[in-house]
């Protein structure tokens, strides 16, 4: 009986799996890479806002505190975005016929508020609470970056489960004085693990059990 297939037919199916092998490999490469690419986790990519709002100029060069625009942080989950009237405090006086501002005149005449757009985005099954992370001596640069050199918002980190339970893992690494919780130009001291233990004891925090599921799913 004559051969149903050509000597190379053997070659050709060993490279053929070869090749998806190979593929599927370079296909899950490709899909890692994207998935921690900026453009999939938005870090370091600016938002367009309706208002090209400079924590550099604000914070940084006019020494503004974050609770004079995030009044609720403190107290709520969410830490509020500045009224139009907080805005006003200032820009009835300086730039008030600024091109740039011209939203927030508009808004200040209809009565209707600025819509910002969020630069971070939490899944709905992840709860965050900043009255908390504040109170237990989480600073804003911790989780928000260098803001203070920041001419447009951009997204830090990317505030994924893997990246939050590095903290809730060794909050010692991270915590600071209350009184520090606001000063973006704190930086840990060299006896940070040894302080950042004596806060969690000071503070209440667990030392075990921050990684469990109902912290943040609820």
């Amino acid at each position: 009986m004559s051969q149903l297939f050509p000597r190379y037919a053997n070659t050709l199916a060993r490279a053929s799996i070869v090749a998806v092998v190979l593929g599927l490999v370079g296909l899950g490469v490709v899909g890692y890479g994207w998935v921690q690419s900026s453009y999939a986790t938005g870090v370091a990519t600016h938002v367009s806002q309706p208002v090209p709002f400079s924590h550099e100029h604000h914070v940084s060069g006019l020494g503004l505190d974050c609770r004079y625009c995030h009044t609720s942080v403190e107290t709520s989950s969410f830490a509020g975005m500045p009224s139009t009237h907080t805005c006003m405090t200032c820009h009835s006086q300086i730039w008030k016929d600024s091109p740039t501002l011209a939203p927030v005149r508009e808004s200040l005449t209809t009565g209707t508020p600025i819509v910002w757009n969020r630069v971070y985005r939490l899944a709905d099954f992840a709860y965050f609470d900043h009255h908390a992370h504040v109170a237990k001596g989480v600073g804003c640069t911790t989780c928000h970056g260098a803001i203070e050199r920041m001419p447009l918002t951009a997204a830090a980190h990317p505030m994924r489960m893997q990246w939050c339970l590095e903290c809730h893992r060794s909050p010692e690494r991270f915590l600071r004085p209350r009184e520090e919780v606001f000063n973006v130009r704190w930086t840990p001291p060299h006896d940070q693990i040894e302080q950042g233990r004596r806060l969690m004891q000071a503070y209440g925090v667990p030392a075990h059990g921050l990684d469990n599921c109902s912290v943040c799913h609820r």
